[in-house]
């Protein structure tokens, strides 16, 4: 491996032609992103994501390589076949093991949940199960493998808390640790490229948010990868960075659009999360679960649907006076057939998008939670009393105390927004040097 305070990082664009190869110090000088002049969520616009990049250049990025790849449904190519099965087929890329996050290679397994170590049946290659590993548990997956590259290719949805991100973290650690280089099979990012929400702090650190970003950190993988490992990584790696990381760019994607004006079929990426509609709301209506409100989870339109058997209509008229962009709240009821409240009646609202482009997912998830509070007295933050030192989930989804502080002291919606924008600034020049994509900020 390289010296730790130094290593090369590809990105490769275009039929994996003319990438270029930077040498980076303690303070890398990446490129700044390229300004495209189309309009946003643009019909015409063809967007190819990096996994179809990669193939069409016959897998070459992964010539001569010991390969594992950490994947789900969603790592397919635009023909709807799955990036290990085409390599598969192929021939042409030495695949040594799959490593599954949450939720399995296949995706069999529920939230929470993943798939145990075994033999992919159609393959005959090692599953290995990665949900949960500690860097320890999955370097020792890379060796048992004989793994000298790490591929990722799994669509995102933009959450820290959605836990694929830091699956991939933990890659990385497991990469510096055994020398194995990393290629990110780049895909958009659903909810566009803006950062929006609190920063995570190191007391509330978990699975959830392992380390600390904001609510919605506005990225790709790809550019995540860099991101962390330029910032992050040598934090917990006495100053080391992954050796080499590749990123086989997203063509025509550009940070202004979202999934809906990218023409690309969508694979949920969890069972909770099936249409991009959802990835919309998700990093704001997601933070329902350190409630006592059911998030939807065991209906059609999870995190779309919100509610419990004490709300009534009164929720969704608050909302609707609020004039929160992009959303409009519908009076819903629904009954849960898992989860929270399962088997009854729940009054509440469905969120429903009328203006992607202009979403604050933070702020529709704010306005509810401030609303539901100050309408129903039996409205509670979830209390976990397995872990007396930080019982309440919510503090975990938001990185603090804070939120909730606030929210049960009865600030407004605008108080507690207003209360990261400092630390969400600083997050988003941070960041900048690692983007790849252009388009304007919303």
């Amino acid at each position: 491996m390289t010296a730790p305070n130094r290593r090369q990082l590809l990105t490769v664009g275009a039929g994996l032609a003319g990438a270029a190869a930077l040498t980076l110090g303690a303070q890398p000088a990446f490129a700044s992103p390229t300004a495209y002049p189309q309009a946003s969520n643009d019909p015409k616009r063809k967007v190819t994501p990096g996994a179809d990049v990669a193939a069409a250049a016959g897998w070459s990025v992964l010539a001569g390589r010991k390969v594992g790849i950490v994947t789900n449904p969603t790592g397919i190519l635009t023909n709807l076949h799955s990036i290990v099965d085409e390599m598969h087929d192929a021939g042409t890329v030495d695949i040594r093991g799959v490593f599954g996050p949450e939720h399995g290679f296949r995706g069999t397994a529920q939230a929470g949940e993943a798939e145990d170590t075994y033999v992919d049946e159609r393959t005959g290659i090692t599953v290995y199960d990665a949900y949960g590993a500690t860097t320890a548990k999955f370097a020792s997956m890379i060796r048992a493998a004989g793994v000298d590259t790490v591929v990722f290719d799994i669509q995102d949805v933009g959450a820290r808390f959605y836990t694929y991100i830091w699956t991939m973290y933990t890659a990385m650690k497991a990469c510096v640790e055994t020398g194995a280089s990393l290629v990110v099979l780049d895909r958009p990012n659903p909810i566009g490229g803006k950062a929006f929400g609190p920063m995570m702090t190191e007391e509330f650190t978990s699975g959830v948010g392992a380390e600390a970003i904001v609510q919605a950190h506005g990225m790709t993988v790809g550019e995540l990868a860099r991101y962390l490992d330029a910032i992050i990584l040598p934090t917990d790696t006495d100053g080391a960075h992954v050796s080499e990381i590749t990123v086989v760019e997203v063509k025509g994607w550009r940070r202004d659009v979202t999934y809906a004006g990218t023409g690309l079929p969508w694979v949920m990426p969890s069972p909770n999360m099936p249409t991009p509609d959802t990835a919309l709301v998700y990093a704001g209506t997601g933070m329902f679960e350190g409630t006592n409100l059911s998030e939807g989870r065991g209906t059609t339109r999870p995190f779309e649907l919100v509610g419990a058997p004490y709300v009534d209509h009164r929720w969704a008229e608050a909302l609707e006076g609020r004039g929160v962009a992009g959303v409009g709240f519908r009076e819903a009821y629904f009954t849960p057939t898992f989860s929270k409240h399962v088997g009854k009646v729940c009054g509440g609202v469905q969120v429903h998008i009328t203006d992607p482009s202009a979403i604050d997912p933070l702020r529709v998830g704010v306005e509810m939670l401030v609303a539901a509070k100050s309408l129903y007295s039996d409205f509670a933050w979830r209390y976990d009393s397995y872990d007396k030192a930080r019982p309440y989930w919510i503090d975990k989804l938001t990185g603090s105390t804070r939120l909730r502080d606030q929210i049960t002291a009865g600030a407004d919606a605008d108080t507690v927004i207003g209360a990261w924008q400092e630390e969400l600034a600083a997050f988003d020049r941070a960041r900048q040097p690692f983007l790849i994509y252009g388009g304007p900020a919303r």
